[in-house]
C-alpha cells in the first residue's frame, strides 16, 4: 500500500540552496492556506545553517532587547556588561534592568565557577544483581583504560569521573567530562560510545547488553542528580546589597525581603519545585534564544538553590546557586550570524570564553530575582502591587 501523504521536497544536491528553500515554502502555503510574508526573509545566507536545522524555509524573528550594564565580579566576566534578551514578554528587560542598577550600586554581584562536568549515561544490564555487582568493581578497576578510549575520539573533551550506581540487574553509569568551551552532549556521545564498545568487548565478565543513555544524564530536564553532582557548570552567584540602595531601588527592607523568601520556599518544598528562586528561565531563556544556546537546556539550566539573610548590620545578603548552566561560546547555534553578534556584545564568542558566560548568565539571574521577588510585595498604604502595575504599563500588547 503506497503512502499518499504530500512529501516536503528535499534537495539531495543542495538542500539549503534558495531554490530549496523557495519549494518548501510554496508547499507550507499550498498544504496550509496560509501566505508567507516575514518568515522567509532573513539577512544571511541558508547554507550557514547546515547542521543546526533540517528541512528549512525561513526563520522566526525575536525581538531582543539589552539589559544593563550588569557589573560582574568575577574569575573570568570582570567588568561591566550589557546583555542581550530575546523575548516576547513585556515587562521582563526592565525588571532585568532594575536588579542591574541595585546591583551596580551595591558594587557588583561576585561570580563563581566550582565544577563543570557533561555526561552520557549508558545503563549496563546482566542477569542477576551479583553480576552487576562484579562489573562495578572492574569498571572502578579499569578508568584509566576506559579514559584512554574515550579520549582518543576528541581533542578537547576530557573524562573525568564514571559514576555508577547499582539498582537490580543494572549498573547506571555517569560519564562525566569536560568538554572545553562547546556545551558538549555530541561530544560526550561519540566518546562514550567508543568507551562502551571497548568496554563490551574487554569486560570478562557475563554482560547481556549496554543502552548508551540510559536516562540517568537527565538530559533537559531537572532531577535531583543534577542538584548534586552537577551537568555543564556550578556557577554560584552573590551579593550583599546595602539597605540604603534596596530601599531607595526596590522599596523594600531587607527583612521583608528574607520573609518573602521563607514563604516562597517553603511553596517550592510544597510543590517539589525544582528550585526555591523566583524565575530563574526568565532570564536564562532570553539570554539563550539570543545567544545560541540549545533552548531546551533550560530543563536543567534553571534548577537552582537561592539562600539570603538579612544581615547583623542591616543590609541584605542574596546568593544563588545554579549547578547546571549548560552553554557555549563556540560551536553549534552560537556560530550562526545574529547569535555571534549577540555573544560579540559580552566578548563572549570563541574559545575561551565559555566560563565568562556562565558568569554573566548566572549575574543575570540575581538581577532578574532580586527585582521580582520585591516587586511581589503588596503596599500596605496604597494597597497596590509592583508586579501586576508594570505588567499593565508594559506587558499587554493588545
Amino acid at each position: 500500500m503506497s503512502d499518499s501523504t504530500p512529501k516536503i521536497p528535499r534537495s539531495t544536491e543542495d538542500d539549503y540552496s534558495e531554490e530549496s528553500l523557495a519549494a518548501r515554502r510554496a508547499f507550507i502555503e499550498a498544504q496550509t492556506g496560509v501566505t508567507l510574508n516575514h518568515t522567509k526573509q532573513y539577512s544571511y545566507d541558508p547554507h550557514v545553517m547546515a547542521g543546526n536545522i533540517e528541512n528549512i524555509w525561513g526563520v522566526a524573528q525575536i525581538p531582543i532587547g539589552v539589559a544593563g550594564p550588569l557589573l560582574v565580579n568575577g574569575e573570568h566576566a570582570q567588568g561591566e556588561f550589557y546583555v542581550p534578551m530575546a523575548t516576547v514578554e513585556g515587562t521582563m528587560l526592565a525588571s532585568y534592568n532594575r536588579g542591574m542598577k541595585v546591583i551596580r550600586e551595591s558594587g557588583g554581584v561576585t561570580t563563581t565557577v566550582s565544577a563543570e562536568s557533561m555526561q552520557r549515561a549508558p545503563v549496563f544490564i546482566f542477569a542477576d544483581a551479583r553480576d552487576a555487582r562484579d562489573f562495578q568493581v572492574w569498571l572502578r578497576a579499569n578508568f584509566d583504560a576506559i579514559k584512554a578510549q574515550a579520549e582518543s575520539t576528541t581533542s578537547v573533551g576530557k573524562l573525568l569521573e564514571i559514576e555508577n550506581y547499582h539498582a537490580h540487574n543494572f549498573i547506571a553509569t555517569r560519564f562525566d567530562y569536560s568538554t572545553g568551551d562547546a556545551a558538549g552532549q555530541n561530544m560526550t556521545s561519540r566518546a562514550t560510545f567508543f568507551a562502551c564498545e571497548w568496554i563490551r568487548e574487554n569486560y570478562p565478565g557475563n554482560m547481556r547488553n549496554y543502552m548508551l543513555s540510559g536516562n540517568f544524564d537527565t538530559e533537559k530536564k531537572t532531577s535531583s542528580v543534577n542538584m548534586l553532582k552537577g551537568r555543564g557548570r556550578r556557577v554560584t552567584a552573590e551579593i550583599t546589597i546595602p539597605r540604603k540602595v534596596l530601599m531607595d531601588n526596590l522599596r523594600i527592607t531587607p527583612e521583608q525581603m528574607q520573609y518573602g523568601y521563607q514563604v516562597s520556599t517553603l511553596a517550592a518544598f510544597m510543590s517539589n519545585s525544582s528550585n526555591n528562586a523566583s524565575h530563574p528561565a526568565n532570564g536564562l531563556a532570553a539570554l539563550y534564544l539570543a545567544t545560541g544556546q540549545d533552548i531546551a537546556n533550560i530543563g536543567e539550566s534553571n534548577q537552582c538553590t537561592v539562600y539570603q539573610r538579612a544581615t547583623r548590620d542591616g543590609d541584605h545578603y542574596f546568593s544563588i546557586t545554579l549547578p547546571s548552566i549548560i552553554m557555549a561560546s563556540y560551536g553549534g547555534g552560537t556560530n550562526l550570524p545574529t547569535q555571534s553578534e549577540c555573544l560579540k556584545m559580552m566578548d563572549c564568542f570563541g574559545q575561551d570564553k565559555a566560563l565568562k558566560l556562565c558568569e554573566i548568565a548566572a549575574g543575570l539571574v540575581v538581577a532578574g530575582e532580586l527585582s521580582l521577588a520585591a516587586a511581589t510585595r503588596i503596599d500596605k498604604a496604597t494597597r497596590t502591587n509592583e508586579w501586576v502595575d508594570a505588567h499593565e504599563r508594559l506587558g499587554r500588547n493588545r
